[in-house]
């Protein structure tokens, strides 16, 4: 072999690993691109698709939908149900509006209406927190509207085209059904004529009220699947298109420049090459590993975990966007509602109905809210547990017995507790199986956002 050839045969290979090195290094970060992107727009073709779902099997959108009774043991449709309050909700869509949204004055329940936009953020949350007892009327609006607000009225803009109003008003057990009733008949949505001084007149033909849950045959396949099951193109298709009546965030524009330079942009159809395809298909498998691991963490011994404090308003944080999207839609802010939750006893063992639990409130260190709390048991799916007493959970609300000494025992366990005192502050689990304690502070107080008071951990009583 002679030196010459040695040296071309050299030279080429050198060029070669410096060639495979960029390709690597290109593929690399469109695989990362691919992971930011994916879990940048996934709230909003959630959103979208449980738009399109809840059009399908619920009821048409730009109507209130009044939720006249709590889940059951049965109800499989969202996780971690909860049965404090009835929901009253509604999908708007700003291109069908303003819209007139009147809330009564209310000194009887507090209630929550809070209204999110189409990447999942809460751009306003009208109730009892930031109005206090009294009534208001609200003119919504889209983000491109201009005019004069009628006197009277408070303006709510949306930067968005969708918004979901994801509205509960406390309930005091199945007993208290007809005074919630009647709160949620009082309140209205009607659509606004921008010529007229007036407020449009009430009616009834803006409202859903199925008899429970699940107004019609459920569907074959939820929002979270169908999301899964769209191919990697259609998804970023689905998000582009969507981009252009629900308008990405100034913040955001850093990120929409690295996906222009490859030819993705609002409005125009995705056509990945298939190296883009396979590099974003990538990405999109390592951010769902990402985000599960984050979610399958297990807690500190003791530690009862809660959400981050930007919830509803996650800015660029688009991780945490992506979670709670994929398994809290429609979380309210924290100054609105707290949720800590464990899985862990005080030893970090995992709960199970085979042992016996307490959870114990010192005197005068409740959860400290303004509003109310409660402690819901789930079972490992995250659904409400099948029981006699038909019991799924224990708060304030409840005729609870306090110790001599004023502290709080909730009992969490298969069997009632022996003493008659204690089955009143008893919590039914299912035996042998595996569950979940989820709190829920409404309108808690500062010492609790803060993190200076915390949940006490939940002590296993038996071997």
């Amino acid at each position: 072999m002679s030196a010459s050839f040695l040296k071309r045969f050299l030279i080429f290979a050198l060029v070669w690993v410096a060639l495979m090195a960029a390709l690597l290094m290109a593929i690399k970060d469109k695989i990362a691109l691919g992971a930011e992107a994916y879990l940048y727009g996934y709230p909003l073709v959630m959103m979208e698709t449980t738009r399109l779902q809840s059009a399908k099997y619920i009821g048409p959108e730009n109507q209130l939908r009044l939720v006249r009774q709590f889940p059951n043991a049965q109800f499989k449709d969202v996780v971690r149900p909860n049965v404090d309050t009835l929901y009253t909700t509604a999908f708007l869509s700003m291109k069908e509006g303003p819209w007139v949204f009147e809330m009564p004055a209310n000194d009887k329940r507090y209630e929550l209406m809070p209204f999110m936009d189409a990447w999942t953020n809460v751009f306003a949350s009208p109730g009892t927190r930031t109005l206090g007892n009294q009534g208001a009327s609200f003119l919504l609006v889209g983000p491109n509207w201009q005019g004069q607000v009628p006197k009277g009225m408070t303006i709510l803009k949306s930067p968005t085209d969708m918004v979901w109003l994801i509205g509960r008003t406390q309930t005091n057990g199945t007993a208290d059904f007809a005074t919630v009733h009647e709160l949620q008949n009082r309140l209205s949505l009607t659509k606004w004529q921008q010529l007229s001084d007036k407020l449009p007149a009430r009616t009834d033909l803006q409202k859903l009220e199925p008899s429970n849950w699940q107004a019609n045959p459920k569907p074959a396949s939820p929002p979270v699947a169908q999301m899964k099951a769209l191919s990697t193109p259609d998804f970023f298709n689905r998000l582009m298109q969507l981009m252009v009546n629900n308008p990405p965030a100034s913040e955001d524009a850093p990120l929409l420049v690295r996906l222009a330079k490859l030819e993705i942009k609002p409005g125009q159809v995705v056509q990945l090459s298939w190296l883009n395809e396979l590099s974003f298909s990538l990405g999109r498998w390592i951010a769902n590993q990402r985000i599960t691991k984050v979610l399958n963490t297990k807690p500190e011994a003791g530690v009862w975990s809660s959400p981050p404090l930007n919830l509803g308003r996650y800015g660029t944080d688009y991780n945490t966007r992506a979670a709670v999207a994929m398994v809290g839609l429609g979380a309210n802010l924290p100054e609105d509602a707290m949720y800590p939750n464990t899985t862990r006893d005080q030893q970090g063992k995992a709960l199970n109905g085979e042992h016996r639990y307490r959870v114990h409130f010192p005197a005068n260190a409740l959860p400290p809210v303004k509003a109310f709390w409660s402690i819901t048991a789930y079972g490992a799916d995250e659904f409400l547990i099948d029981n006699p007493l038909q019991r799924f959970a224990l708060g304030d609300r409840d005729p609870l017995v306090f110790n001599a000494d004023g502290s709080l025992d909730i009992w969490i366990q298969a069997s009632p507790p022996d003493q008659k005192e204690a089955a009143t502050n008893w919590l039914p689990v299912q035996r042998g199986s595996d569950f979940l304690l989820n709190a829920r502070l409404y309108w808690p107080d500062d010492t609790a956002l803060k993190g200076q008071w915390k949940m006490p951990a939940v002590e296993r009583l038996n071997k």
